[in-house]
């Protein structure tokens, strides 16, 4: 006989559902498409969860309301969300600490740099890693069923492939899943939370053309969209822009997958980025940097060749974490240019417009919206604008380095996953990357990922476990 409830995925949002079901009595099999030594997905490379919390922690000093975090979001997203559901996850985010601690998770304090995430978010002790093996001590403490290199291709409707009988509407059941290998497993309900499709870079060719082939994938690269190609093939309503993905600027020379948060370039708002031309194409320094590094992989991603190199000096060096990769370094900006083969002649040019439009008698300050700022530049630097003049001058090259993306399936508030005939399936449940859509249609805020998987995950847990023990 089957278990009560299956977990497609092994990350953050899978586990969290795994163990909540499992708490509520049901009997769970996870599946994990990766192998042990690679278990975790996306989440392995986390190191902090944004919440709301009216007061201060040992972690997390001052307070986060609910109110701040939406209007957060609101900024970032253009107002483009899923109210309901995004309220929903703000007001659910300040129980996630304690939850989380009963999981087996320790914290640490905040790490410095340009994130200035301190009062927003909680840092795991171990980073990602140590909070995937937490999980999976706890999920395997529980009783809960663990397959590694388990690829599910389909999801059974009645006992067959799906037939799209869900098209029509009329609460229609899922019986199960369906391997690669042909294996079908039975079960009473299936929880949805294998991440979105970004590593298959055929599938992101579909929407960017040839630029795919320059974008680096920062996470794991079995997430090919396998199960929410499923979902779509049972009739789940799709949600958010195809071309729409939290990415950011990355190392140039970063793998093309798992390359982690390492290769992340934090360097862009304490200097001027050029594009291959030699020439700025966006403001450097428009706000904070937790609420604007998420796009700068799809700006690279619109400049030519995919890519584009940032340039700071000696005063601002050190102030941010740097690279897995050194910087490189050189005595003038044109001898920079030179290194990062480009044509050093317009970016001399481009280094001395910039300096010649920084208001003078600013007061610098990289922990908050600073009055140091260019006039008549186009695009402008608003904040932090410092001259590019003092040697030695370092730089990187950059690339679109993808995160994860936003399509994936609606949701309710219950995690239920609608149908294209707006009727939620009896037992289907979404959580993480393939439901993220609802809430981030575009822009993200550092942490925020964590905080619907988690949220998500816990619900779909529970709802599935109820459905299946009913």
């Amino acid at each position: 006989m089957g278990p009560d409830v299956i977990v497609v995925g092994g990350g953050n949002a899978a586990l969290a559902a795994a163990i909540t079901a499992r708490r509520a009595g049901a009997d769970v099999l996870l599946l994990e498409r990766a192998p042990l030594h690679m278990r975790g997905g996306n989440t392995r490379h986390t190191r902090d969860i944004r919440f709301a919390h009216d007061v201060p922690l040992p972690a997390a000093p001052g307070a986060y309301l609910v109110e701040e975090f939406f209007e957060d979001l609101i900024r970032v997203t253009g107002g483009a969300t899923n109210r309901e559901l995004a309220e929903l996850t703000l007001r659910e985010s300040m129980t996630l600490p304690a939850w989380m601690e009963a999981q087996g998770i320790l914290w640490q304090r905040a790490l410095t740099g340009t994130l200035h995430l301190s009062r927003t978010n909680l840092f795991f002790l171990g980073g990602g890693k140590q909070l995937v093996n937490a999980y999976y001590d706890t999920a395997a403490r529980l009783g809960v069923r663990i397959r590694y290199d388990a690829s599910v291709v389909a999801l059974s409707n009645g006992g067959a492939h799906a037939g799209g009988t869900a098209r029509d509407g009329g609460g229609t059941r899922v019986g199960g899943v369906v391997l690669d290998s042909g294996e079908r497993i039975a079960c009473r309900a299936v929880v949805a939370a294998a991440g979105g499709f970004e590593a298959d870079v055929a599938w992101l060719k579909e929407y960017w053309g040839d630029a795919a082939d320059n974008f680096v994938i920062r996470g794991t690269p079995h997430n090919t969209g396998l199960v929410l190609r499923a979902l779509y093939a049972l009739g789940a309503k799709p949600v958010g822009d195809p071309r729409e993905f939290h990415a950011t600027a990355c190392d140039a020379r970063a793998p093309r997958f798992d390359g982690g948060i390492v290769t992340r370039i934090d360097a862009i708002p304490f200097g001027i980025v050029v594009n291959a031309r030699g020439e700025r194409f966006y403001d450097e320094g428009e706000e904070l940097w937790p609420k604007r590094y998420a796009i700068w992989g799809k700006l690279i991603a619109q400049q030519p060749q995919q890519t584009a190199f940032v340039m700071y000096d000696a005063k601002v060096h050190g102030r941010f974490i740097p690279s897995a990769f050194p910087a490189l370094r050189a005595g003038s900006a044109g001898e920079l240019a030179a290194l990062m083969g480009l044509d050093a002649s317009a970016v001399t040019a481009t280094v001395a417009a910039y300096n010649a439009a920084i208001v003078s008698g600013g007061t610098f300050d990289p922990s908050a919206l600073d009055d140091c700022a260019t006039r008549g530049l186009t695009p402008p630097k608003s904040h932090w604008a410092l001259p590019l003049d003092t040697p030695p001058f370092y730089g990187y090259a950059m690339r679109t380095g993808i995160t994860f993306t936003y399509l994936g399936v609606e949701v309710t508030a219950g995690a239920c996953v609608v149908s294209e005939g707006g009727t939620p399936f009896e037992n289907l449940y979404a959580a993480g990357e393939c439901m993220a859509g609802n809430i981030l249609s575009r822009g993200y805020l550092a942490g925020f990922g964590l905080t619907i998987g988690t949220v998500f995950g816990r619900i779909a847990g529970k709802e599935a476990a109820r459905h299946a023990r009913s």
